[in-house]
């Protein structure tokens, strides 16, 4: 029978033995939260640096325009509009502006056009190897490059006589993005349910008349996006211009751009930097347009 002596003894001997126990977990416990801290902010620098790597060619091209002597290291504007009305005064590069909007308007336009009643066709008719012949089309649309089928592209366009005209281009860029936005669309009017056409049709609609005022609404959103994403294709293109279009006066900016080099082909960044940030502002303010009117509400409604 233990002595309530002994028992306080045991106990005593019992404590000490877990007290070194104790210590470790408790510098243990310690480690990991300074692990975690250590984690956390070498996440933050990672991600502070990432973001000063893309936003720094930004604050250049914000800034360099309105430099006096712009160069390619970054510091403090010396204010001035002159690289402005140095571009005001040349004509190329105001001309190649207006160029540019007419090959991406015109681009635009038939891509949504074309690619909607395609889209459309390929989502309500039931073909065998509809969805082998889709994915088809983008696959050679992504493997037949422009660089691959430039030489094909120029003897087609020279014997269709459309060489040095702006047909000729829209063309060539509506054919090479037309499968792509055929695949997005194709997404967007499998989600139209076939209820709204199968009352408009009850009531004597048409099919183009389905198509116009109750699948159009619908995919509103999907044509918005086909749109911005084609008019920054058609916007940024080099080559299919720079090969069917002879005359200076209708080669758009993305051709112009590449003749601010002076004869011993040093770039002159004046010239550079101020077209280059009205150039991207047109690009810039369609997508916050876009964005303002659907941002991530993309949804439509049928007309009344």
């Amino acid at each position: 029978m233990s002595t309530p002596a002994h028992g306080s003894a045991l106990r005593a001997d019992q404590d000490r033995a877990a007290a070194p126990h104790e210590a470790p977990g408790g510098a243990s416990e310690g480690r990991r939260a300074v692990l975690r801290l250590l984690r956390g902010v070498g996440a933050y620098v990672l991600v502070a640096l990432v973001l000063a790597f893309f936003a720094l060619p930004l604050l250049w091209l914000a800034a360099a325009p309105f430099d006096r002597n712009p160069g390619i290291t970054a510091s403090l504007p010396e204010f001035t509009l002159r690289n402005f009305e140095r571009l005001w005064h040349s004509t190329d590069a105001v001309h190649s502006l207006a160029s540019s909007l007419v090959l991406a308007v015109g681009s635009a336009v038939l891509v949504v056009g074309c690619s909607a009643l395609a889209a459309y066709a390929l989502s309500r008719v039931r073909i065998r190897g509809r969805d082998g012949i889709l994915y088809a089309l983008l696959l050679l649309s992504s493997i037949v490059t422009g660089t691959a089928a430039m030489v094909p592209v120029f003897l087609l366009a020279a014997g269709l006589n459309l060489v040095d005209s702006y047909l000729g281009v829209i063309l060539v860029l509506t054919g090479g993005l037309l499968p792509a936005a055929i695949f997005i669309l194709k997404d967007f009017m499998d989600t139209t349910p076939r209820s709204y056409e199968e009352s408009a049709r009850v009531f004597g609609a048409s099919p183009l008349r389905v198509l116009k005022d109750v699948v159009v609404p619908v995919v509103r959103p999907g044509l918005a996006t086909v749109g911005v994403w084609t008019v920054a294709q058609v916007w940024g293109n080099f080559l299919i211009p720079f090969l069917l279009l002879r005359s200076p006066d209708k080669s758009p900016a993305a051709v112009v751009m590449y003749t601010f080099y002076t004869e011993g082909g040093q770039p002159d960044l004046a010239l550079i930097s101020t077209f280059s940030l009205l150039y991207s502002l047109p690009v810039v303010l369609m997508f916050l347009f876009v964005s303002r009117r659907y941002g991530f509400r993309f949804h439509g409604g049928i007309k009344g």
